[in-house]
This record gives C-alpha cells, sequence and structure tokens, in this order.
C-alpha cells in the first residue's frame, strides 16, 4: 500500500478561557481543546462516508475503518491513500482518496454516509446489519492480573493529546509482559481503536492474537466488535463495559476487563487468560 507523506492538522488547538470558582473573581487564560472535524473519505473519486475524527494518523483511521466494515480483508487491498490537491478551503487536509486492489463490498446500502465521533456504528439502518462477523478467539495468550494492573499508568503517559487537552480517548496495544507497542488518540474511542488497527494492519500485524489491548474509557459494542476482527484476544478497560459487550466477548472467546486499576480489576469473559 502507498501512502502519501502528509502533514496532519493539529490534534489541538488554543482558546481562551473564563475560570470562575465559588470564591472570588474569574479568571481569562490560555486553554487548550482537542480539535474535531471531518474528514471525507472517497473511493474511486466517489464519496462514501464522513469520519468527525481528530486530526493525526488519518490514514491509519481509514485503514483501520476500512477493515472494521468489510471493505477490506488486509492493508494489501490498497493501492494507495491520498490527499487531494483540488479540494476547497474547507475540504483541505480533510479529505482522503482511496485507491482498492479488489472491488470488494463498498458500503452497499448498509451505511449512511455520516458517523460522529461518539457513535461507532451511527447511520446503520438495520438490526442485522450490526450483526459481528468473526471466529472466536482461540488464542493461548496469557498475562499476570500484575501486568494487567500496571497498564493504565503506562497508557496514560503515553497520551500528549490528553494531557494538553483532557478531552480526547485512547487506545494502547501492549505486549503479554505489559510492553507498549502502540497508542492512538482521538475524540471518537472507536476512531482511536481504528487508528490502532490501521498500524496494525500497515505492519503486517494482524490478526493480533499475542497482544492486549487497553482502553481508555468505557467498553461498548462496536470496541469489542473491532477486537474480534482484529483477533485480539484480551481487551481492557478503564472504566465499564456494556451488556452488549459482555455478550459478545462471551460469544468469541475474548477475556474483557473492566475498572482495571492498580489496585485490581473486573474480569466479565473468560477469566482463564489472567493469571495470578
Amino acid at each position: 500500500m502507498q501512502v502519501r507523506d502528509t502533514s496532519d492538522h493539529e490534534a489541538y488547538q488554543p482558546v481562551r478561557v473564563l475560570t470562575l470558582r465559588h470564591e472570588g473573581a474569574g479568571s481569562e487564560r490560555a486553554d487548550a481543546v482537542a480539535v474535531e472535524a471531518p474528514l471525507e473519505v472517497r473511493i474511486g473519486g466517489k464519496p462514501v462516508t464522513v469520519l468527525m475524527r481528530t486530526p493525526g494518523h488519518d490514514e491509519e483511521l481509514v485503514t483501520g475503518f476500512l477493515f472494521g466494515e468489510g471493505v477490506i480483508a488486509d492493508a494489501d487491498d490498497i493501492i494507495s491513500i491520498t490527499r487531494p490537491t483540488d479540494t476547497s478551503d474547507t475540504e483541505h487536509g480533510n479529505v482522503l482518496e482511496v485507491r482498492l486492489m479488489v472491488s470488494r463490498r463498498v458500503f452497499d446500502g448498509d451505511r449512511l454516509f455520516y458517523s460522529s465521533s461518539s457513535c461507532g456504528i451511527c447511520g446503520k439502518k438495520s438490526i442485522a446489519s450490526i450483526e459481528v462477523r468473526g471466529t472466536p478467539s482461540c488464542s493461548n495468550l496469557t498475562v499476570s492480573a500484575s501486568t494487567l494492573s500496571a497498564l493504565p499508568e503506562r497508557l496514560r503517559a503515553a497520551q500528549p493529546t490528553f494531557t494538553r487537552t483532557g478531552g480526547v480517548h485512547a487506545s494502547g496495544l501492549f505486549t503479554a509482559d505489559g510492553a507498549l507497542l502502540a497508542v492512538r488518540e482521538d475524540v471518537g474511542r472507536h476512531n482511536a481503536l481504528d487508528k490502532l488497527v490501521g498500524w496494525a494492519l500497515e505492519r503486517g500485524d494482524v490478526p493480533l492474537a499475542e497482544r492486549v489491548l487497553l482502553v481508555s474509557g468505557r467498553v461498548s459494542y462496536e470496541l469489542v466488535q473491532k477486537a474480534v476482527a482484529a483477533g485480539i484476544p484480551i481487551v481492557a478497560a478503564v472504566g465499564a463495559p456494556s451488556s452488549y459487550a459482555v455478550e459478545l466477548a462471551e460469544r468469541f472467546g475474548i477475556t474483557l476487563v473492566g475498572f482495571l486499576r492498580a489496585s485490581g480489576m473486573n474480569v466479565y469473559a473468560h477469566p482463564d487468560r489472567i493469571t495470578a
């Protein structure tokens, strides 16, 4: 796959804020907010979807997104991802053109053309269209509880945009001994994971049967669905899982951990991969 080297927009931008306290006068100061901007994805010159995202690692985002949607089977299905130069001022830097090697399913009516940063399945038109397709994990990966408990601090230390803004999610990929391989940030939790999966696809590392995924917030349906597609056997979250996330983890053999802290965790599915 050819990816043209392009400069991304900043992930955050400066603002002036008025800080008010319960006692005393307010004060004005400089602050920063995470950027949320549309990314139009074109395939064969035709717009197929718009993703609301934080700029940065856009090519990885599109690769991971197309993989999760079943449009591509691996990175070799993509010939190139480039930024068109004939865009308007509004579109500048916010459009990616994708050329595919093979003609696979390209949004055959399942999905409309807009996905907000807060929703990984917005635009789906029926319950049948959100059915997860994949095979249960047969990974023999195990990880110690003490190693898992150390991961949130390592992920937090690798989140520069969150440090600056407090306004983005993160997904991190770890080895079984707790080494951080990659982390991606975005205003959308599903976008952060798509970027991470896109990174792995470009390296030829999918399926990720020997890796642990940690997400910075809660874990819901779409994150487990993307983990199933990428072959990730252990999914951990700093926050809570949803009922559907637990159901999918049980069905597809994924070890699901929630409320991960240095002091402990809750294991919701397939605890056999976690050793004392």
